[in-house]
C-alpha cells in the first residue's frame, strides 16, 4: 500500500472509480464483468481501475474476521502515554505485537491509542505487563475493555469534492 502522506496532492477519483469502490465494500468478490454491466463499461475497464486503485492506496480489499468467534473474547483500547522523543520508535515496537491489531498517534490525553484482541483477561494482563510496560519509553497506560460493540463499520464512503460544498 502507498504511503498515506495527506500533503500529496491524490489523484482523482471519479464516478466510476466511486461505484466500483461501493460495489466491492458491499460485496469484495463481486466478479469485475458484473460491476462492468452494471456501469454500462467493459470488464477490462473495471480490472484496470480496480488495479490503479489498490496500486496508489486507496483501497484494499480483504477478509474481515470476527475475532470473538474465533476465540479471542477480550478487546480493548488502550491509551499510552510516552516519550515524545522517540514516539514513533515507540508507536513501531507496539505495533509489532500480535495482539495490537489498530495502532494511532493521537493528540490530546494519549500519544497513542492502541486496540488489541487477547484470547481472555489474562491474556490481556499478560500483554499489558509482559509486553506493553515492557516497552522503552511506555510512562502510562489506561485500559478500557470493550464490553459491547455496538457498530462496527468498514463501509464509509467517499462522497467526493461535491459533497463538501
Amino acid at each position: 500500500m502507498k504511503s498515506t502522506d495527506r500533503s500529496a496532492v491524490p489523484d482523482k477519483v471519479d464516478e466510476i472509480d466511486r461505484q466500483i469502490i461501493n460495489a466491492l465494500k458491499r460485496d469484495g468478490r463481486t466478479p469485475f464483468a458484473q460491476i462492468a454491466q452494471r456501469l454500462g463499461v467493459s470488464p477490462g475497464m473495471i480490472r484496470q481501475r480496480y488495479l490503479r486503485l489498490v496500486e496508489e492506496g486507496y483501497i484494499q480489499v480483504v477478509a474481515v474476521t470476527n475475532p470473538l468467534l474465533m476465540g479471542y473474547n477480550t478487546m480493548a483500547l488502550i491509551g499510552v502515554k510516552a516519550d515524545g522523543s522517540r514516539l514513533h520508535e515507540i508507536a513501531r515496537q507496539i505495533a509489532a505485537f500480535e495482539e495490537v491489531i489498530y495502532l494511532v498517534l493521537s493528540t490530546g490525553g494519549y500519544d497513542l491509542l492502541v486496540e488489541v484482541i487477547c484470547r481472555d483477561n489474562a491474556d490481556l494482563l499478560r500483554f499489558l505487563t509482559q509486553r506493553l510496560h515492557g516497552v522503552e519509553g511506555v510512562r502510562d497506560t489506561e485500559t478500557f475493555i470493550y464490553l459491547e460493540i455496538v457498530k462496527e463499520t468498514y463501509a464509509w464512503e467517499y462522497r467526493g469534492e461535491e459533497s463538501r460544498e
